[in-house]
């Protein structure tokens, strides 16, 4: 996440830089680096709030895309004012800064790290509204936020904003090491359930159990609409004191990848059992609590390497059994 957040950092620098009066009049081969690590900085945002607000992020070539485009039209920009390049960069970047405020407010239900689940939406909301003022600005106001009146503002604000993104960065980073310290201390678990409990004392031993007998015992992981609020409501707890459970106990940041693993573990024990052999594989996903079989096919191939059909043969060959064709998988 450091190197997206150098990136944001950098975009936000070089934005008050040329935000600054008299910028303008430098010479051409001092302003168009400048422009150019600005012109980034709504991609820059899209990116570092996919780093920070989605546990599996992986940069993209749509990423690369995005940020290109903006420097490509900020260049142009600089030796040249179409009306049509502005209007392609005042539209692209107020994409980009919605599609960054999607990522911190979607994940927002399944987000067991309290810190970043307080964070997320209203760091986005505060960096999305900055931004867009600074557009309108520029259409509206002569000379934008380079005018003397409100450079000096501006810079005070984006150093907040880079301040705030650092605090919030610190704090995620603190709970990490609080979930990871939690996973250390738990025994070792077998590859395909991840998911048990540890039978340490303490205030919440009791709530651990309740949890781990719902899951393993009651099996409510099949249920595909399981929430953390309907999870919280079965063991009788508080939203929050459940997502505490998950992600300092267990050690667990997502609640869908949790419970994805016992429905994980579940479809491996079906695929394995001979007597299951005709059952098919749309089948075996629905009953472990997958809404559909896309999610499951991709969520079961990064978890074990193999494809629901693969893994089937692998396991039941041995045994001689039969395995029809399968046309669930998609």
């Amino acid at each position: 996440m450091s190197r997206y957040a150098a990136l944001l950092n950098a975009s936000i620098a070089a934005f008050i830089v040329e935000s600054a009066p008299g910028f303008g009049a430098l010479d051409l081969s001092l302003r168009i680096p400048v422009a150019m690590v600005s012109a980034g900085l709504p991609a820059a945002f899209w990116i570092a709030m996919g780093a920070m607000f989605t546990d599996e992020f992986r940069p993209r070539w749509s990423h690369a895309l995005g940020w290109l485009a903006l420097v490509a039209l900020a260049v142009m920009d600089q030796f040249r004012h179409p009306m049509s390049v502005d209007v392609a960069r005042t539209g692209l970047s107020v994409a980009f800064l919605l599609f960054g405020a999607w990522h911190a407010w979607s994940g927002r239900g399944i987000d067991l790290v309290e810190g970043r689940r307080r964070l997320r939406v209203w760091y986005a909301a505060i960096t999305v509204l900055y931004a867009l003022v600074a557009i309108a600005a520029d259409w509206l106001w002569p000379g934008g936020l380079s005018a003397s009146s409100v450079s000096l503002a501006n810079a005070a604000a984006l150093t907040a904003l880079i301040f705030l993104f650092a605090v919030q960065a610190s704090i995620i980073t603190a709970e990490t090491q609080l979930a990871s310290a939690a996973v250390q201390a738990r025994p070792s678990a077998p590859a395909f359930d991840p998911q048990v409990v540890a039978p340490a004392a303490g205030p919440d031993s009791a709530q651990l159990l309740a949890l781990q007998h719902l899951l393993e015992h009651d099996k409510v992981f099949r249920e595909p609409d399981l929430s953390t609020a309907s999870l919280s409501q079965k063991l009788g707890i508080p939203e929050y004191r459940l997502r505490h459970l998950i992600n300092r106990r267990l050690g667990h940041r997502n609640f869908n990848a949790f419970v994805n693993g016992y429905r994980l573990a579940d479809a491996e024990a079906a695929l394995s059992d001979p007597a299951q052999a005709s059952v098919p594989i749309l089948t075996i996903a629905l009953d472990a609590g997958f809404g559909s079989v896309g999610p499951f096919n991709r969520a079961f191939k990064a978890q074990t390497g193999l494809t629901p059909s693969e893994y089937r043969r692998a396991r039941l060959s041995g045994a001689g059994a039969a395995v029809g064709p399968d046309t669930a998988e998609a």
